[in-house]
């Protein structure tokens, strides 16, 4: 199980998330240990170029949506650095990343489930 297994939980649970991850990947966009708040998200309103929670292959990543496919109800994730880690299905998509260090993502609390705003948990 890896870090952000828990933090998929959370969110899958409804509950917004406030944490700080580690890793170079999606650098300049998240720098390693920056806070981001992530919260439920509708997978359909989801765009390239949004910061999902997703689960791809058996690992929990925080990277970004790069391909969409509404018919087939999947989104492709990668990294900010090219590699594109994969396919998954809508209900593998835990959450967007609405914002990092307190300044907010341009249009993501837009396609935040609206229940995300009853609960809330730091990690």
């Amino acid at each position: 199980m890896g870090a952000l297994d828990a933090v998929a939980g959370r969110v899958a649970g409804g509950t917004a998330v406030t944490f700080r991850p580690s890793g170079s990947s999606m650098v300049p966009l998240i720098r390693s240990r920056q806070q981001v708040v992530v919260v439920p998200v509708d997978p359909a309103k989801l765009e390239v170029g949004d910061i999902v929670l997703a689960r791809v292959a058996g690992t929990v990543y925080l990277h970004l949506v790069s391909s969409v496919n509404l018919a087939r109800r999947r989104v492709q994730i990668s990294n900010n650095r090219g590699h594109i880690n994969g396919w998954t299905s809508h209900d593998r998509v835990f959450g967007i990343c609405v914002a990092v260090d307190g300044v907010p993502r341009s249009g993501a609390a837009d396609k935040a489930l609206s229940a995300n705003s009853a609960t809330s948990s730091t990690i």
